[in-house]
């Protein structure tokens, strides 16, 4: 079994869209605006031997303000940028009671399955509180990247940054880690 790192997207990836003073995902790929910081975090999980994974809430799709073409351009032009293992995407909206969207564990315990994961080594990394209830379901470490839009609590560390991430990995990759 293998560790491997989950990420949300949106606010964590990439860059947050904003649409009526509000927090939102790109709809387009010209939208997608890669943080800087994303590249050398992912070659530095990569070099830890994490494998890489997005797991994503994208109900725009559900609610009709994006086509699924739309999301599958996003989601080409986001592994064409960054050496990713795997995207699952939700494409649900809260009222269809879906297993995949998170909070619930579905996309993690998925991928996880598919890609002989270690959850109890792995690691979950958002910046929404979902995020972490997420990773918390699916028995992973979590990480919450704190912003204005979350409760700044209960994941297993709170960073300001995603370069932050590094270190954290480091710590989980020494002789001496529990």
């Amino acid at each position: 079994m293998r560790r491997a790192i989950f990420f949300d997207r949106d606010g964590v990836l990439n860059k947050i869209v904003e649409r009526d003073g509000k927090p939102a995902s790109p709809r387009t790929p010209e939208e997608l605006v890669i943080v800087p910081e994303a590249t050398e975090v992912i070659a530095a999980a990569r070099a830890l031997g994490f494998q890489i994974f997005v797991v994503t809430n994208q109900p725009d799709v559900r609610r009709g303000l994006m086509s699924h073409g739309d999301l599958d351009s996003i989601h080409d032009k986001l592994a064409a940028s960054l050496p990713l293992d795997a995207i699952a995407a939700c494409r649900h909206d809260n009222s269809d009671a879906c297993a995949c969207r998170k909070p619930k564990p579905g996309l993690i315990l998925g991928l996880a399955a598919a890609h002989d994961v270690d959850l109890a080594a792995s690691f979950m990394i958002g910046d929404q509180d979902r995020d972490i209830a997420c990773g918390k379901a699916a028995g992973v470490r979590t990480v919450l990247l704190a912003r204005p839009y979350n409760s700044g609590t209960g994941a297993d560390h709170v960073l300001e940054s995603l370069s932050q991430l590094i270190a954290v990995m480091d710590e989980a990759s020494s002789p001496n880690a529990v």
